[in-house]
């Protein structure tokens, strides 16, 4: 499939080639990290006609610019190296952009809100890495917000780690695994929703963002105030940059527009949290909580990746969602009021439930986070095991290495008398951390009789039983805003939240 890059570049592009001179896009600086084992488009602007040539490792392409001076080639797959080298384009009015320091290896997109841009500085396991960090480097794409989609964007490859303790940690281990450089590019802001990162076109597949950007586009007064920001005295107030991050469409327009189609192998997605004040999505109060909620995220967390992949023109461009954490604060009101450990309480449970329907479609994959978190602060400082599994799961998913990835995750569930008998993948070595029973397991029956499970090993295979239930039905493992968990597979990862009732909340 071509992407959308591609199919409107002359349309999308005709306002920058007015300034009629060779450019190349924004994340083609000096220093920067070419994608390996990929396709690696490039693109920019020149005199229309002329013609422009790009020279990489002894490899030659070249084209015209068209009409409106937009011009893009497709370099072939390229071997990752630690041996840098220059990149040449000249076009033939007599320009000419050196690129220097340029290497080949992993570039992953990090994007979300706060918890994705939490500095690597505030995490104690993190911190004294930095120094014995090597052939990492970022891009981290300048904060602001545009009514349309936009071409270009600020930032600029430098040959250091990433501020965000999720992305450094990640290229961290993964440098380990892959024995090449790793790029990542982090384009993050706190506090936004997911609606805040979908191309305004997805107002044909989503219904609930069509009534979010009909109410955007009636709404004279925040247009108002989000030009007087843009056109106003920098840095932005505290009120207005929290402003300007809780609109929809408008952080994709000038953060994640301007990346397309970079080649990459993904991006890692850690956000949610401000999708999670309501269950069902679309309060009326306060206005920043117009988005899905908890339970639509799940099938817009599916389009958009859709939407990306057709904006990327690719398939299997991987995406990797950070599972929120275990969470501080109350409980939602619209529920029962029985406690963070409680499964039918309306807790975070049901937007990580979301979160991993993106495993419905291939290339895809989820951190689990379910043993990390904090019941008092939104923001966690146990970032360190974050990076390494997401490490992992690249790893084994991209690089084919031949490593224990993932958790025990349920595969099946069999009455045997009194008792309900889970078996799991990846359950070797299957065991508790603290050598008690497992916990975070809960039985129901017919009637949404919830009552804590009795629980125990055998094998590979976890045993539940109640005195409590005659006939007990259903389960629901760590389905709770912050559960007591200790299961845990040989390699210490931690098993996958689950419920297998169909009960509505």
């Amino acid at each position: 499939m071509k992407s959308i890059f591609f199919l409107f570049l002359v349309a999308s592009l005709a306002l920058s080639s007015a300034q009629a001179s060779l450019r190349l896009a924004s994340l083609f600086t000096d220093h920067m990290v070419l994608q390996q084992d990929l396709p690696v488009p490039v693109w920019g602007w020149a005199d229309a006609g002329a013609e422009v040539t790009v020279i990489f490792k002894g490899k030659v392409k070249k084209v015209k610019a068209d009409g409106d001076g937009v011009w893009h080639v497709e370099l072939e797959p390229l071997e990752g190296t630690f041996e840098s080298a220059e990149m040449e384009v000249t076009s033939s009015s007599g320009e000419r952009v050196i690129l220097r320091d340029v290497v080949v290896g992993e570039v992953w997109i990090c994007s979300g809100q706060s918890n994705m841009h939490f500095s690597y500085r505030s995490v104690p396991e993190l911190k004294p890495l930095a120094s014995k960090a090597e052939h990492i480097r970022s891009f981290e794409v300048g904060q602001t917000v545009a009514f349309e989609e936009q071409d270009e964007c600020k930032g600029k490859w430098k040959q250091k780690i990433p501020n965000s303790a999720v992305g450094f940690g990640f290229a961290y281990y993964l440098q380990e695994q892959a024995k090449a450089p790793v790029g990542i590019i982090l384009s993050a802001w706190g506090s936004s929703s997911i609606e805040a990162w979908m191309p305004r076109d997805m107002v044909e597949t989503v219904p609930h963002f069509n009534t979010i950007m009909a109410e955007f586009d009636a709404d004279d007064e925040t247009r108002k105030k989000l030009e007087a920001s843009l056109n106003g005295p920098k840095p932005w107030s505290r009120p207005e940059d929290i402003f300007m991050r809780r609109q929809p469409n408008i952080l994709y327009n000038a953060m994640m527009k301007p990346l397309a189609p970079v080649a990459c192998r993904g991006v890692v997605w850690y956000q949610g949290e401000r999708n999670t004040q309501s269950m069902e999505g679309m309060l009326k109060e306060p206005w920043f909580s117009r988005n899905s909620g908890m339970r639509l995220y799940a099938d817009t967390l599916k389009k958009w990746i859709q939407r990306y992949r057709q904006e990327w023109g690719r398939e299997d461009l991987e995406f990797m969602i950070v599972m929120l954490p275990r969470c501080f604060g109350k409980p939602l009101p619209t529920g029962p009021q029985k406690g963070a450990e409680h499964p039918t309480t309306h807790s975070w449970a049901w937007i990580r439930e979301s979160q991993l329907s993106a495993l419905d479609l291939p290339h895809t994959a989820v951190v689990n986070t379910i043993d990390l978190g904090d019941l008092k602060n939104l923001h966690p400082r146990d970032k360190e095991p974050i990076g390494k599994r997401l490490a992992l799961l690249a790893s084994k998913n991209v690089l084919g290495k031949e490593v224990v990835a993932q958790g025990p995750v349920s595969k099946e569930v069999l009455v045997k008398g009194d008792a309900l008998v889970i078996s799991f993948e990846n359950a070797e070595g299957l065991k508790t951390t603290d050598g008690k029973s497992p916990a975070a397991f809960w039985l129901a029956d017919d009637d949404e009789n919830w009552v804590q499970a009795e629980a125990q090993i055998e094998d590979e295979t976890v045993v539940l039983r109640s005195d409590e239930l005659e006939e007990p039905r259903y389960i629901r493992y760590a389905f709770a805003g912050f559960p007591q968990v200790n299961l845990v597979n040989g390699s210490g990862l931690p098993a996958y939240p689950f419920r297998t009732d169909q009960f509505q909340p």
